[in-house]
């Protein structure tokens, strides 16, 4: 009979998670030995990437990204700047989407004309925009759907598809997504990235990050990574194994209580816009609905009066950087991701003082909203 194939829910509890071969339990052990026995055709070293607490966090991510394989990096930042550098080199050429989260957007102002690399900056609603920035060096193009803040929508099949008409490789952020939303290496995309500190983690006690990918990328990656030394340390890939385990119960509650939110603030009156690919309004709806399998737990806002007082009028929900924890967090951009931007960046992107980001987690929705609707009356 043929072998029924597991739902990404099932293997978000199984995939990886071998369990303890010598005692029977059902939890994989902490190995947090920095040496090992070099008398075997793999030697295992934490640097490597191969270690038992690694590989098994590796495989439930390759499985439910739908990759070959994975790496687990210390942080988000060390997954995707560690990539960049894999990929890129001396005289090459990258295309970046405009609107990225703020610390991936001053490292690529920062850092990669250092290293003679040279990239452009577009718009990534509109597809068509990559193309017209290829230049005859371009390696790679990067885009982040939904966007972090603004939570806008980067076509990308669209995407994909130009990037493989100039044989380009394609990288994406999908921290905001996760795994459960979106799943960009069936819609073409070559590399997917998480900052693992967010919905991977859930509960904001833990760094990391994740690179997925084909075999071969993952190859590349990989020799640049041992020598950067970015890896994740086995008690963090530990706790992450177990955070997997609940993702999609996390998520999709997340998800639920996220459109409950949205659509009451668009209707309260002390809100000027909400952002939110879920609602019908929004500019990449049409978009996120094809390409996501539901829109996320992020809501972002302008409110008309000020920001700072809303903030600390709040109760339940709370003032943090970060995001993805099963409790509802809320910040201000400018003063938290996009704060090293120069104040005509954060204007070109958008990011206003008026401007909060809510992170929605797990709690009775209507707890939520009574204590937003307090704060902003």
């Amino acid at each position: 009979m043929k072998k029924k194939p597991l739902h990404p829910r099932t293997l978000s509890v199984h995939a990886g998670s071998e369990g303890d071969s010598q005692f029977g339990g059902m939890v994989t052990p902490l190995f947090p030995a920095a040496a090992y026995d070099y008398r075997k055709d793999d030697i295992l070293y934490p640097r490597y990437f191969n270690t038992p607490n690694h590989r098994a966090v590796a495989g439930k991510m390759a499985a439910l990204e739908k990759g070959d394989d994975a790496l687990v990096f210390s942080s988000g930042m060390a997954a995707i700047f560690t990539s960049l550098m894999a990929l890129l080199r001396a005289g090459d050429h990258a295309v970046f989407q405009q609107d990225l989260y703020g610390g991936t957007h001053h490292a690529v102002l920062n850092e990669l004309n250092r290293y003679g690399i040279t990239y452009t900056l577009v718009d990534g609603t509109r597809p068509e925009n990559f193309g017209k920035a290829i230049q005859k060096n371009t390696r790679l193009v990067y885009v982040e759907t939904p966007s972090n803040p603004l939570l806008k929508i980067t076509d990308l099949k669209a995407v994909a598809k130009i990037a493989r008409q100039h044989k380009l490789i394609t990288l994406i952020d999908n921290t905001f997504a996760s795994p459960v939303n979106q799943n960009p290496l069936e819609l073409g995309i070559d590399v997917v990235l998480h900052s693992g500190t967010k919905y991977i983690g859930g509960h904001s006690d833990l760094m990391c990050g994740v690179v997925v990918a084909s075999q071969q990328h993952i190859d590349t990656i990989k020799q640049s990574a041992i020598h950067f030394g970015g890896h994740a340390d086995a008690y963090t890939c530990w706790l992450v194994e177990r955070s997997l385990k609940t993702l999609f119960l996390r998520v999709q509650q997340q998800n639920e209580n996220a459109a409950y939110l949205a659509e009451w603030l668009k209707h309260h009156k002390k809100i000027s816009r909400v952002y939110y690919p879920g609602l019908r309004e929004h500019p990449g709806h049409a978009i996120a609905k094809a390409q996501m399998h539901h829109f996320g737990g992020m809501v972002s806002f302008d409110v008309k009066g000020n920001a700072d007082r809303v903030v600390s009028r709040l109760e339940l929900i709370r003032p943090a950087v970060s995001l993805g924890g099963v409790e509802s967090t809320i910040n201000q951009p400018v003063k938290t991701s996009h704060r090293r931007l120069t104040p005509e960046e954060r204007k070109a992107a958008g990011i206003t003082e008026k401007l909060l980001r809510l992170s929605v987690g797990a709690e009775q929705a209507d707890d939520l909203v009574h204590d937003l609707n307090r704060a902003l009356s």
